[in-house]
């Protein structure tokens, strides 16, 4: 007679938000508050909603606490792996994890430690608290900003004059400490002493993403078929199929001019803080999972043409950049250092990346322009082909639903042509 067979234990679904550990509450809770700090109780309590993050999840830890007998509560931002089945994701999602970590715990304290040496004011980052680097579990516990004020712009409005200068300026500075911290080891580069920096997660071919772009040209080409009147540019996106792999490589890699970039600078990757009349009064950069060291340009093309409408970024660029161009020669004064290159060489190597420009608004404008309700979910598909599938079937009818999708797009490849980029 045979046995009836065993029950199995049912399988523990890894949910991103199960990844935090109480262990690591405790790290980000003593590293904040010290050791006197006594841990009592601790939950995850989400707040973001669909569309606002894509390499990662966002939740929070709401930690009750004990310090000189008193009971107390703090809230920590938690930035998780997304847990997601795409098995393109997961090497890149390691790979990012670790960059932005090490960008906060280690990085961020050596440039803000130069620029006060000369006066200047720490970076305007988020505090980390503790980071957890181990494959398929990767947590940051960063400082919650809600409770000072700040809050995220709209990513489907374009970035108008008063919010773009005050990114400017934070860019300048970060850009410009970067500079102060290389020469303070000139026989060693800052990508020897940090390697993180070194990975590219848009240029690495590794990274899984080759596919992804030339699926977003495509889709630009479509776009613009369904426009009308885009010839020349549809020639164009099919010319850069031809060496898009070339094209990264080059404008994504060293330069004379080198910095540690952001790498991910659009208006979903920053904060703002306001004052009572509504205007943006201070700043705060987030995201670093792309960072890297390489030309300032490559962070200036990525904010302008991803988060900016043409009829703001065309007649404004000359005083946008000469507002980042200032910002970065006050903190080299300070330091008694040369500037690294001049207003008239910023612009020409600002202009020299123009089409990496038009690459970053085809991979980006058409997605972030979506409706919060269409987004689609990236934690649901099961393979790359159909994340890309669904990701083209609503930029598509966003078309219908979105009216800011078709000029914000359409600008940039008017502006290509009047520059001549464009043949």
């Amino acid at each position: 007679m045979s046995k009836p067979a065993e029950e199995q234990p049912a399988t523990k679904v890894v949910t991103p938000q199960s990844l935090v550990t109480e262990e690591e509450v405790k790290a980000a809770l003593r590293l904040d508050k010290g050791s006197d700090a006594l841990l009592k109780s601790w939950s995850m309590v989400d707040f973001t909603k669909k569309g606002d993050n894509y390499g990662c999840v966002v939740s929070s830890v709401q930690v009750q606490y004990s310090l000189n007998q008193e009971n107390m509560e703090v809230v920590y931002i938690a930035k998780l792996n997304p847990c997601r089945h795409v098995k393109e994701f997961k090497e890149m999602t390691s790979v990012m994890f670790r960059k932005e970590s090490e960008f906060y715990l280690n990085l961020v304290p050596e440039l803000n430690s130069v620029l006060t040496e000369v006066g200047q004011k720490a970076l305007r980052f988020p505090k980390c608290f503790h980071g957890c680097m181990d494959k398929t579990k990767e947590v940051i516990l960063l400082e919650d900003l809600r409770p000072q004020g700040y809050q995220m712009f709209d990513r489907r409005r374009g970035l108008d004059v008063a919010h773009i200068t005050l990114i400017l300026k934070e860019l300048g500075r970060l850009h410009a400490s970067s500079r102060l911290l290389q020469a303070k080891t000139p026989d060693q580069d800052l990508a020897v002493t940090h390697d993180f920096l070194v990975p590219d997660i848009v240029a690495d071919e590794s990274m899984g993403l080759r596919d992804v772009f030339h699926r977003q040209l495509d889709q630009s080409i479509e776009l613009l078929e369904r426009f009308g009147g885009y010839e020349r540019s549809i020639a164009w996106v099919k010319s850069l199929k031809l060496e898009f792999v070339q094209l990264l490589t080059k404008h994504l890699g060293r330069s004379k001019y080198n910095v540690v970039c952001h790498g991910d600078c659009w208006n979903n990757n920053v904060l703002f803080r306001y004052n009572d009349d509504g205007e943006p009064i201070e700043v705060m950069l987030l995201d670093l999972q792309i960072n890297r060291l390489s030309s300032p340009a490559t962070d200036l093309i990525y904010l302008m043409y991803t988060s900016l409408n043409g009829e703001v970024r065309i007649p404004n660029l000359n005083t946008f950049l000469d507002t980042y161009y200032d910002t970065f020669n006050t903190v080299m004064e300070a330091a008694g250092m040369d500037m690294i290159f001049t207003r008239s060489e910023l612009l020409k190597e600002f202009r020299s990346m123009n089409v990496l420009g038009a690459i970053y608004a085809m991979m980006v404008v058409p997605f972030m322009l979506l409706e919060p309700e269409d987004t689609p979910d990236m934690d649901k598909a099961e393979n790359m082909e159909e994340l890309l599938m669904e990701v083209k079937e609503k930029t598509l009818i966003a078309l219908d639903k979105n009216p800011l999708v078709k000029p914000r797009f359409l600008s940039v490849f008017d502006e290509m042509m009047d520059l001549g980029l464009i043949p």
